[in-house]
């Protein structure tokens, strides 16, 4: 059995108290069955220290993009992502998307940049990862006008409603759970999950943010994407290797293996 970590932020992780090095993080992941991982660039500038750390890695791959909440000081380097994103271990755009919560005077500028990373991924045919907070209408919209199903793709850490998860689906798009789940309130998003065909889930971590339970108010590392496995396998009724192979099979199919 093996898990791979959909979303997570590998060179963000404390590598001087909670890990000795990468190999330390590495070696705990795998302890706990996880052994291939996508990490997510938020910046140009934090693609190039990802691609740095983590080039000798051949299970580790990588995603090319800016955050909403970089578009404004990425104006001058975002005429490189077409050609970093080219790169073979990059195996997808993002992350990109909306974020109102914490930027809404920002969100003309995040609209543009959300268009052209999924018109890039269609030119490239690699997916886009989609982050959506307090805009997921706008989201939508912007999936739906720029033919965002023809790169297909995923919302990662997905917090929506029932209603909101059919709409992805239809576009084809995959849809990942975080440690977000194992939380107390989150009863609706637990109910959203029962109605999700497994055949569209993905699992991430988002190292080293949202840690499952019993981990919350800890930092998170890529080791406890087990913990967020069984709690879904609780939910959806299935045995945790059985639920590790779909969603092996589903990352595959996504990121074109």
């Amino acid at each position: 059995m093996f898990l791979i970590d959909s979303h997570c932020h590998l060179d963000q992780l404390n590598y001087h108290s909670l890990h000795k090095n990468i190999e330390d993080m590495l070696k705990k992941s795998n302890k706990n069955y996880v052994k291939k991982f996508l990490t997510i660039s938020t910046s140009i500038n934090n693609f190039y220290n990802i691609k740095k750390l983590f080039d000798e890695y051949n299970f580790i791959f990588y995603s090319c993009g800016v955050h909403p909440l970089h578009c404004q000081e990425e104006i001058n380097n975002f005429n490189k992502l077409e050609s970093l994103s080219k790169n073979n271990r990059v195996i997808a755009l993002g992350e990109t998307g909306l974020d109102y919560y914490y930027s809404y005077e920002t969100k003309k500028i995040q609209q543009y940049f959300f268009r052209k990373h999924i018109q890039i991924a269609i030119k490239l045919n690699k997916p886009i990862i989609v982050h959506t907070r307090n805009a997921i209408n706008d989201t939508i919209k912007i999936l739906k006008e720029e033919h965002a199903e023809k790169c297909g793709g995923i919302v990662h850490s997905f917090t929506e409603n029932q209603e909101t998860a059919f709409k992805l689906l239809d576009l084809g798009f995959y849809i990942s759970f975080s440690g977000i789940i194992t939380f107390k309130n989150s009863i609706e998003l637990r109910n959203t999950l029962k109605q999700i065909p497994l055949k569209n889930l993905l699992i991430e971590t988002d190292s080293p943010y949202l840690s499952p339970i019993p981990y919350r108010g800890k930092e998170n590392q890529p080791a406890y994407l087990i913990d967020i496995a069984k709690y879904i396998c609780l939910i959806k009724a299935i045995h945790l290797e059985k639920f590790a192979e779909i969603i092996k099979n589903n990352f595959y199919t996504l990121f074109r293996f």
